[in-house]
């Protein structure tokens, strides 16, 4: 069974104005999906989706077995599922580092001894362990995204949600938290995160383009960033090595469709 399973999940606000239509899709263990899209989309709104924050107006989510229209199930689909917003200050709640990471485990009633294990834990996972005792206001913006998310860490999430996490980084922030995410994985640990980078996106195993409220493409980042035309119309564009790779080749220098660093990388070892 799947992490996470969608299955055709519908959300409304309002009356007769549906946000969300016959969204379906599943996460498996340690897997890293991207949600993009425009403006408007229903990125955020399926975020919320995800972890009970919004009940599905149609459809269910089942995590860990857990369905959405069970409402007796929701605390065990939030334990599983943690979400990460975008302004790390809106989720910092205490003076001291080590604080606020304990607060959601001490909600649960974790007994002391284990709260502490599970502070280790999460600085750790982050790479955060010297900043134990620090204050969070003196932390940089990537740093303090660190700690929020390791304060979602502590409740041992199977997935965690990013729901534009790195959209009031810097790049030396961002990088800093794609480690975090590369590192979560090999853990075993889920993470779906919605962006608005491409660069983001191109790392995932699996991306989604939303376009209002529905799936537009899905698949591997090669198979969606194949698409330009597709992603043109909705308001999107390629990644950074893939617009490099599309004027290389418009030159002459054949380095094929590539579409990450990576690739881009190697293609051009090779013509070397």
């Amino acid at each position: 069974m799947s992490l996470l399973e969608v299955k055709n999940v519908s959300f409304s606000y309002e009356k007769n104005k549906t946000t969300i239509k016959g969204v379906s899709f599943s996460v498996e263990k340690g897997e890293f999906v991207a949600i993009i899209g425009h403006n408007g989309s229903g990125k955020s709104t399926l975020a919320k989706l995800l972890n009970g924050l919004l009940k599905p107006s149609g459809g269910e989510i089942i995590v860990g077995g857990y369905s959405s229209k069970d409402k007796s199930a929701l605390f065990e689909i939030r334990k599983r599922v943690g979400m990460v917003f975008q302004n790390p200050d809106n989720q910092l709640i205490a003076s001291i580092v080590e604080d606020d990471i304990a607060f959601g485990p001490e909600n649960l009633g974790i007994p002391r001894e284990e709260i502490g294990e599970r502070i280790d834990f999460a600085l750790r996972s982050v790479g955060m362990e010297k900043f134990r005792k620090a204050s969070p206001e003196r932390l940089s913006g990537g740093q303090k995204q660190r700690i929020a998310i390791a304060g979602v860490l502590a409740l041992k999430p199977h997935i965690l949600v990013l729901d534009e996490s790195t959209a009031m980084l810097d790049p030396q922030g961002r990088k800093e938290i794609a480690e975090v995410v590369d590192d979560l994985r090999k853990q075993g640990v889920a993470v779906i995160a919605i962006t608005h980078y491409m660069d983001e996106a191109v790392k995932a195993d699996k991306i989604l383009v939303l376009d209002r409220g529905e799936i537009a493409i899905s698949g591997t980042p090669k198979e969606v960033f194949s698409q330009k035309e597709r992603l043109g119309e909705l308001g999107l564009e390629l990644p950074l090595a893939g617009i490099i790779a599309e004027k290389l080749c418009a030159r002459g220098v054949n380095v094929g469709g590539v579409v990450s660093e990576t690739e881009l990388t190697e293609a051009l070892w090779k013509l070397l």
